[in-house]
């Protein structure tokens, strides 16, 4: 059975392109692009909680850094360098050639370089701290919304949570367990985006978090939502506003900014739905179904429930 620094040595260093020094000393030496900020997140991926005993390692590979490289999106940045802590039940080699192939596949795609981090035993946690770029005051925040913004979504909702009732549905499998990172999306945002936020654990909830910071109201249409196909009215229903693990982008932006929008979205091949707008007031969302009338949403994915 291979010793922690044989683990490291063998699945997890591969030489840096962005960094001064990379895996294998006490530290990581980075160099960020002068007049750049550094945008910094960190996500944890438990069994047991976040996935299934006997996860497919090439996929927990993937997703451990696309939930990261999510936040980098939402907040325009590009990112750059990444941490790895992991807690192993036993030092599987078939296992850990799997999970890194599918780590790095995804980081080579983005040109992330993996500098650092730590290897133990333990019951099986990813643990994945990203840092990225942004030209200085061009940051998406979820504090800019301001009222009469529109409010746009990415892709689809409700996908992710739809593989949790059908494991058969290949696409929303897809949607769960190979979220595609809108690194792309957040960047050409820069300088359009009022706010934004990563649709994680419930598109109603997420935004919920723009309305408290920006400390402002929203109205959305249920039935402009961008939806996964589900014959069930009601589980759609669930899985769009509170099923989370979706990782599209939830922004706001002037109105003004429709036609850029658009062409942005054609440029991309990307669906932007426009589907409510910011109102004053308090940071409540008032949604409203096909005829105009409130109604309510569950609440989204709580990691102490």
């Amino acid at each position: 059975m291979p010793s922690e620094f044989e683990i490291i040595q063998r699945y997890f260093s591969r030489p840096a392109r962005h960094a001064l020094l990379g895996v294998g000393d006490d530290a990581a030496l980075l160099m960020p692009e002068p007049g750049a900020a550094l945008a910094v997140s960190t996500d944890m991926l438990l069994e047991g909680r976040h996935f299934e005993r006997g996860a497919n390692p090439r996929l927990l590979g993937h997703k451990a850094l696309a939930v990261n490289l999510s936040d980098m999106a939402a907040t325009g940045a590009t990112p750059r360098w990444a941490t790895l802590a992991i807690a192993l039940p036993a030092a599987d080699e078939a296992w850990l050639a799997e999970f890194a192939e599918g780590f790095y596949a995804l980081a080579g795609r983005f040109e992330v370089d993996l500098v650092g981090g730590d290897t133990t035993r333990g019951p099986l946690t990813l643990c994945v701290a990203i840092l990225g770029e942004v030209p200085a005051g061009l940051a998406h925040t979820r504090g800019g919304a301001r009222p009469g913004d529109d409010i746009w979504v990415s892709g689809e909702l409700g996908g992710a949570a739809y593989a949790l009732h059908d494991a058969g549905n290949a696409a929303a499998a897809q949607r769960l367990h190979q979220p595609e990172p809108r690194v792309e999306l957040g960047e050409r945002l820069r300088g359009i985006a009022s706010a934004a936020i990563d649709v994680s654990d419930g598109f109603a909830q997420d935004l919920g978090h723009i309305l408290e910071r920006s400390g402002v109201g929203a109205v959305v249409h249920y039935a402009l939502l961008p939806k996964f196909p589900c014959s069930d009215a009601q589980l759609q229903q669930r899985c769009v506003l509170a099923g989370g693990d979706d990782y599209e982008l939830a922004f706001t932006a002037p109105q003004s900014a429709r036609g850029e929008l658009d062409a942005l979205a054609a440029s991309l091949g990307l669906a932007l739905t426009r589907v409510g707008s910011i109102q004053p007031g308090d940071a409540r969302l008032q949604l409203l179904d096909a005829a105009g009338k409130p109604m309510a949403a569950a609440r989204g994915f709580d990691h102490f429930a």
